[in-house]
């Protein structure tokens, strides 16, 4: 839990360093965390040399890496498909749990999990001096447009430091009904995909009397079916209102979820393949038009904003991982929390659907060059 909720707390925080300091310099710090905390793991010797190591460390790490950065990215050099661009960058965040994950698994086997951290902080270094190359701030120092836009527009580099601006745009959104509307759905979609059924659904599946091993390869379904999933919400994104995308993601999630304790058996039967797929599909989805709807409302703090409506995906998570864990030891299984999971994804449905299309007279929420002041009022 605490691990979770500190990935989430870093996501806004790390979105306004990148204004302030740049991507490259975020990134290639946030490599260097990663580096730094599996490798020092090696030589652990108390309980809490792993909680520096890997839940501070690697968490302000991947923390930084995470879905912030890749509203900044779509934010700075896409005007057109920007949505396609969100599910492509967020699809590979699950590509590559698919292809290190196994391996990892096959290192610490064999030679141990000594040598699986050292393997991680070996590729997290290998890639630092990649990304000092070749990643590049804004289109405008290549002296480009960003993709879809017509002029060379020069960054407008945020006056104050990361951290009041980081407060500051979380104080300014936490006054407007779009913000909570948008991170009450996104914490519900983190407690019904990494809370419960990442955490929950082995050891549900094995209550049935399926092996192990099966309901981890189903799990592993999951992973390849939200690659394309995230990519398809991303071109849907750009074509379909988000809200009603939002809408339909979280009410078919929650359907399928109050049918799902009724489909564990001993095998992996038809059925069951059926909810593997969907719910693949259907994991990261609500990515790309959660992070076009932000920036919608929020303007140039968009990727700030969706950095603390990403804290709340966390933050539910982490509740939907203990609170699971609670009813199994109570009630001696997890019926009770896939049916709460699914009326929540259907309440969910019912916030996306609340929030309005901003008016096209309306401005933007954004934090001023000086962070910290309001540079609007908001009206609804």
């Amino acid at each position: 839990m605490q691990r979770r909720t500190g990935v989430g707390l870093t996501a806004p925080f790390a979105a306004a360093l990148m204004d302030r300091f740049g991507i490259r310099r975020v990134v290639a710090g946030a490599l260097v965390l990663v580096a730094a905390g599996s490798g020092l793991t090696v030589g652990m010797t108390e309980s809490w040399q792993l909680v520096l190591c890997w839940g501070v460390l690697v968490g302000l790490g991947t923390g930084s890496m995470a879905l912030a950065f890749v509203a900044t990215v779509t934010g700075r050099w896409f005007v057109e498909r920007r949505g396609l661009v969100t599910g492509v960058l967020t699809a590979g965040g699950a590509a590559g749990q698919l292809v290190f994950l196994p391996l990892l698994a096959l290192l610490v086997r064999d030679h141990g999990w000594r040598t699986a951290a050292l393997v991680v902080a070996g590729a997290a270094l290998a890639v630092v001096p990649l990304v000092v190359w070749l990643l590049r701030e804004h289109p405008a120092d290549l002296g480009r447009p960003a993709y879809g836009a017509t002029e060379v527009v020069p960054p407008a580099r945020p006056e104050g430091g990361a951290a009041a601006r980081a407060v500051g745009a979380f104080a300014a959104a936490a006054r407007t009904r779009p913000f909570w509307l948008l991170a009450g759905g996104f914490a519900i979609c983190g407690a019904t995909t990494n809370g419960l059924v990442g955490t929950h659904f082995v050891p549900a599946a094995h209550d049935h009397g399926m092996p192990e091993t099966t309901a981890a390869g189903l799990l592993a379904v999951v992973g390849l079916f939200d690659i394309a999933g995230s990519i398809a919400s991303g071109w849907l994104t750009d074509r379909v209102d988000a809200r009603l995308l939002l809408g339909a993601y979280y009410a078919l999630r929650g359907a399928s979820l109050l049918v799902l304790p009724s489909l564990f058996a001993g095998t992996a039967e038809p059925s069951m393949l059926v909810f593997i797929v969907f719910y693949g599909l259907d994991w990261v989805a609500t990515v790309p038009p959660t992070v076009a709807l932000c920036r919608e409302w929020f303007g140039a703090s968009g990727a700030v904003v969706f950095g603390w409506v990403f804290a709340a995906h966390q933050f539910g998570a982490a509740l939907a991982a203990t609170g699971a864990g609670l009813v199994r030891d109570r009630l001696g299984d997890y019926a009770l929390a896939w049916y709460v999971a699914g009326a929540l994804s259907i309440g969910a449905a019912g916030l996306s659907l609340l929030l309005r299309r901003r008016a096209a007279d309306e401005p933007a929420f954004a934090l001023p060059v000086a962070a910290g002041r309001r540079a609007w009022s908001y009206r609804g």
